[in-house]
């Protein structure tokens, strides 16, 4: 009797344990992916071409693949820089996701009917120069992407997407952790960022690299929050924890402003 109670625990522990398993699996699959597509322009009517497509036909054929909300940013000063860029944010459930909006222009008739002037571009006339494509997968302790809670008006809001390279793997896999286990994702929160999004690179010609995008009512008040930030105890604690010490070479701060259509 005694073996058979030993065997039946033993039995439902196991059970327990795989449930266990099972679940935690499941969970850390529910980090969602993103899709950043950078179109690199010279010209501000190749920005309102790219615009204008993105608006009339890209992300409605976005909506129609399942995709609720698109990002859709200019830097700042856009109009005199030499540098033009349009940034699209596209949020995804899973990778496998990634293909399928890659292949709306050619799957989606709707999209090539509406975005005609834009997929039958001259040759010597095209509507950007390059798109660059990133991909992205959500932090374990920010799963998926935020619309921030933002008050001021729609053309004076900031939003700073920040690309952290690292010197190594390694040292990079730490500034990762730094996020999650070390805080600063929490520090974030408890200062009012406003985070759209926390991620790795999965994909990209910048890696090892992390990127996350924080968002304010304006610029002063992007200002006022990372002088807030440099001076919070808990960040000056953080930022000379031995562990975390150079796990960074490179730090990108870009900042953008979204278009009137966009949905972020």
């Amino acid at each position: 009797m005694k073996k058979n109670t030993t065997q039946l625990f033993a039995f439902t522990f196991l059970l327990i344990a795989v449930f266990a398993f099972g679940f935690a699996g499941t969970a850390a699959e529910k980090r969602e992916y993103y899709e950043i597509k950078l179109y690199r322009v010279t010209t501000n009517e190749q920005v309102k071409k790219v615009d204008e497509f993105l608006r009339d036909a890209y992300l409605p054929a976005l909506h129609r693949a399942g995709i609720s909300k698109v990002g859709v940013f200019h830097p700042r000063g856009i109009d005199t820089a030499v540098d033009k860029r349009v940034y699209v944010f596209i949020p995804v459930k899973t990778l496998d996701k990634v293909s399928v909006v890659e292949d709306l222009m050619v799957t989606d008739p709707e999209l090539i009917k509406a975005g005609d002037a834009y997929w039958n571009t001259a040759f010597n006339t095209p509507v950007y120069n390059r798109i660059e494509t990133i991909i992205l997968k959500a932090f374990p302790l920010m799963t998926s992407f935020n619309v921030p809670n933002l008050t001021g008006n729609k053309t004076d809001r900031v939003y700073e997407l920040r690309s952290y390279e690292g010197p190594t793997e390694r040292l990079y896999r730490q500034k990762v952790k730094m996020f999650n286990e070390g805080g600063e994702i929490a520090l974030f929160k408890r200062l009012n960022f406003n985070a759209v999004f926390y991620s790795e690179v999965v994909a990209g010609s910048h890696q090892p690299n992390l990127m996350y995008m924080t968002s304010f009512n304006n610029i002063a008040d992007r200002d006022e929050h990372w002088k807030i930030f440099g001076t919070d105890p808990e960040w000056n604690k953080l930022k000379v924890v031995p562990e975390y010490l150079n796990t960074v070479s490179k730090n990108e701060q870009i900042l953008l402003n979204p278009t009137e259509f966009s949905e972020l």
